[in-house]
């Protein structure tokens, strides 16, 4: 495998950051990690990103919850059956309490869950070019790209507004 250039790029601002990843989109290399220091809508369509997957965790957790709620009361009260005042052994309405109460903690459980898995935590390879200021008020792109390649890159990257652009081989 030949070596590789690790390019990292630091950008002032959300729409600065987003040309810079309309800018190596175009280059077509590949865009290892994008860095920013709370939540951008612009940032992720620019990405290509869709919704959180999680949602979908949560709302199946929270329906496996719902069913083994009503699962567990009812096959409970028809393998112990207690007549009380001639009422019936399986009735819903008490039921749905303990259905409700495993609704929300399989859906918490298993949002945790989907969480955990699409973040990657725990991420046991940390990105070796982070930089603290993604964290604090800079927005950052790492990416990979062939040696030949580098300095096209950082002039777009520098183009499209980076204020620090640095590379290392891979």
């Amino acid at each position: 495998m030949t070596e590789g250039l690790r390019v990292t790029a630091l950008f002032p601002d959300e729409g600065t950051c987003v040309r810079g990843v309309e800018a190596v989109r175009r280059a077509g290399v590949e865009l290892t990690g994008v860095f920013s220091p709370f939540p951008c809508e612009a940032l992720h369509h620019a990405l290509g990103q869709r919704r959180s997957p999680v949602r979908l965790w949560v709302l199946l957790g929270g329906l496996t919850g719902c069913l083994s709620g009503f699962w567990l009361t009812i096959g409970l009260s028809l393998a112990y059956p207690h007549v009380t005042g001639g009422m019936p052994i399986v009735s819903i309405p008490p039921f749905v309490i303990i259905a409700f109460e495993l609704t929300i903690l399989f859906g918490a459980l298993s949002g945790l869950t989907g969480f955990l898995v699409h973040a990657r935590v725990p991420r046991l390879d940390p990105e070796p070019d982070y930089d603290p200021r993604f964290s604090e008020d800079r927005f950052g792109l790492i990416v990979r790209c062939h040696p030949a390649h580098g300095a096209l890159l950082e002039a777009a990257l520098r183009e499209a507004g980076a204020t620090e652009v640095r590379h290392d081989r891979a």
